[in-house]
């Protein structure tokens, strides 16, 4: 069990505590957002971004696709684009995920069709040649792509995201708080993980399961389990009964923003928070503070928790 004494901030059982809690994380926002400014200016942020631009951005189909045949995907390209943008090579014997490429090309502007197909159709267009028409999606054909774990070859930059410091404590304490959170969760082997690189995931067990499941990878840096654990937890209380993909990126800036502020009180090395959420922020950092009132009621709840536990 977590002691509030073991932490670098703590606040006495008085009326004004609820107060004191939400001026220090408002305090603690701040100086987050400031950090994520920061890193989005830091050389490391933008070699990463450089490469992320290099990947192309999948359709939904395509995603689909992909997850279908490699759930542990994380970075797809083409054999050819591995080679020339990554000094990456496809190794021996891996297996293509295959996806449907887009077909460009000359495009009658009655029939929509390619200038072999429109010959063969009964369109009688002939106002322009076919080598003045513009181009346009006429098809698609399936593409052969390798996720990044199926390459070899210069290494892509990576994020310093982990959270280190001691939380040998905190671990256990934060799994005992799950049941009162009502959050089933597990540590699962490295072995036997499934999901790709996410280091943790929130989710549902079945369709008629109304309670979160939280998963996370085990890993001996401690310290980063604990802030991935935070991290689901507030997925759990947040968003476990929203669906919607727009608010997809808005979702994660308040579950790394809580595990943030919880790891920092229980005297974690969270700075790695900025990286992640600058990798997630398209707008300025200070759309933050906009769900602040959101995400210190959930910092304070799973505080409390473990504290109380």
């Amino acid at each position: 069990m977590m002691t509030a004494s073991e932490s670098k901030v703590s606040f006495e059982e008085t009326d004004t505590r609820h107060d004191e809690m939400h001026s220090t994380i408002e305090d603690w926002i701040d100086e987050l957002v400031a950090d994520v400014d920061e890193a989005k200016a830091s050389q490391q942020f933008q070699e990463w971004l450089d490469v992320q631009s290099r990947f192309h951005d999948y359709s939904h189909r395509n995603t689909l696709l992909i997850k279908l045949q490699c759930p542990e995907a994380t970075c797809v390209a083409g054999y050819n684009t591995w080679r020339s943008e990554f000094d990456r090579h496809v190794q021996e014997g891996e297996q293509a995920i295959w996806i449907w490429a887009p077909i460009i090309t000359k495009q009658c502007p009655e029939c929509e069709n390619s200038p072999s197909y429109h010959e063969q159709s009964d369109c009688d267009y002939d106002e322009t040649p076919a080598e003045e028409w513009s181009e346009g999606l006429v098809g698609f054909k399936p593409t052969a792509v390798f996720d990044v774990s199926q390459t070899e070859g210069e290494p892509l930059p990576e994020l310093e995201t982990e959270a280190t410091g001691d939380a040998d404590d905190l671990v256990p304490a934060l799994l005992d708080a799950a049941t009162t959170l009502d959050i089933d969760v597990r540590v699962v082997d490295a072995a036997e993980w499934e999901h790709g690189d996410a280091k943790g995931v929130c989710k549902h067990r079945n369709l008629d399961e109304c309670q979160p499941v939280v998963e996370a990878k085990a890993r001996s840096n401690q310290a980063d389990l604990a802030v991935t654990l935070i991290h689901e937890y507030a997925h759990a209380l947040l968003h476990f009964d929203v669906d919607d993909e727009p608010e997809r990126a808005k979702r994660e800036v308040e579950a790394e923003a809580v595990a943030y502020i919880v790891g920092r009180y229980f005297n974690l090395d969270t700075s790695g928070s900025a990286f992640y959420l600058a990798a997630w922020q398209d707008d300025d950092a200070e759309s933050i503070q906009e769900r602040l009132g959101r995400i210190s009621s959930t910092a304070q709840e799973i505080i409390d928790t473990v504290v109380e536990g």
